[in-house]
């Protein structure tokens, strides 16, 4: 009897142990972080505030500044909005943001060739460049500086305002090495042109920037390609201005004082390297014989920087994934007009300078 009852015990004190057991397997975890229980807080306390939830936007937007000639190459400065459209890979976009940008201050890299195969027109180069700047810059102003590449890129005279320490810095320039027109390009982009000295005083932080190359644009050493180099200057909003020193098919006899910058009957490899790097970024190629050719094309240079519009517009294929998208801004009532604009871009985020472009602008598979 009494051997029944002490085992009716044990199984009954079992059965509670393994009920009890299963109970707490079945209730929710308890807090492992004072962090994640948010307790109430004391009586009298209000309680603590919570951190906003970061919220990560990217904003796809494509700038494009242009400047509109009319059929005699003279400025056309008081166009409107809704005078022009604006195609992204041929599909019409709507345009967010609009302006006409005048009189802002310039940001001049002058790049100078000093390979060995531009030897016989250094002095040139030399004169070209400091007529540029002599005709250009605004003290006060304008600032400059001048790089130049052979083996590699160099920058021989950080941004000034004063063209005669730039051209004191030209004339000691000397000849020799191989090319690196594209690292030198790029270079000057990334290092020098992407954040240039802010305007003097209380003035908005806006400038326009400009590459001045003068090479014959054979490039042999470069580690960077033609497509990357031109994509850097598009990133940066550089309009890059070119200028030939190659005499080769000049035709002496052209006397056509409207034609003298531009009066080569036909075009060397380089040469058209020249056209495409100034084409692709909304500059113009110059191809001429003597210094003195140049005097009218720097004053145009000039007037064009300190007068173009500016169109912003949201693609309608956000997509970020490198991909080239052309652009095409068109006056669908001034047939007789010329724009001059960059001629794409590559989708990519803003912050991702360091990859390669997967298509290259020029239509050749990541031409060197």
């Amino acid at each position: 009897m009494y051997m029944r009852r002490g085992l009716l015990s044990i199984f009954l004190a079992a059965a509670i142990f393994f009920t009890a057991a299963s109970d707490r397997a079945q209730q929710p975890a308890a807090p492992q972080s004072p962090q994640l229980a948010n307790p109430a807080p004391p009586q009298g306390q209000e309680p603590p505030a919570q951190s906003p939830q970061k919220i990560t936007t990217v904003v796809n937007l494509v700038d494009v500044l242009f400047t509109v000639l009319n059929r005699r190459n003279k400025l056309v400065p008081d166009l409107e909005k809704s005078d022009f459209k604006v195609f992204d890979d041929k599909n019409p976009q709507e345009i967010r943001y609009f302006s006409k940008q005048t009189d802002l201050p310039l940001r001049i890299g002058m790049l100078l060739d000093t390979s060995n195969s531009i030897r016989d027109r250094l002095k040139f180069e030399q004169e070209a460049s400091t007529n540029f700047l002599f005709s250009v810059i605004r003290r006060g102003k304008d600032e400059a500086f001048v790089m130049t590449f052979d083996d590699e890129p160099q920058v021989i005279q950080s941004f000034t305002g004063d063209a005669g320490t730039l051209r004191d810095q030209i004339v000691k320039t000397r000849a020799g090495g191989g090319t690196a027109v594209y690292d030198a390009i790029y270079d000057a982009c990334v290092k020098e042109l992407s954040h240039p000295p802010r305007p003097p005083g209380d003035q908005p932080d806006v400038v326009r920037r400009v590459m001045i190359l003068i090479s014959d644009g054979e490039d042999n050493l470069s580690n960077h390609t033609r497509a990357e180099a031109i994509e850097m200057a598009q990133r940066t909003s550089v309009v890059i201005y070119t200028i030939s020193t190659s005499t080769q098919w000049i035709q002496l006899s052209q006397t056509d004082p409207n034609k003298l910058a531009n009066r080569k009957t036909h075009l060397t490899e380089g040469d058209e390297i020249l056209q495409d790097l100034a084409e692709e970024t909304g500059g113009r190629a110059f191809f001429p014989y003597h210094v003195d050719d140049l005097d009218q094309s720097f004053q145009d240079i000039g007037d064009e920087l300190r007068n173009q519009y500016s169109i912003a517009y949201n693609p309608t294929n956000s997509v970020l994934d490198g991909r080239y998208h052309k652009i095409r801004i068109e006056l669908p009532e001034h047939k007789g007009y010329q724009i001059r604009s960059r001629r794409g871009y590559f989708a990519r985020a803003n912050g991702d300078v360091n990859v390669k472009p997967a298509q290259a602008p020029t239509g050749k598979s990541n031409a060197p």
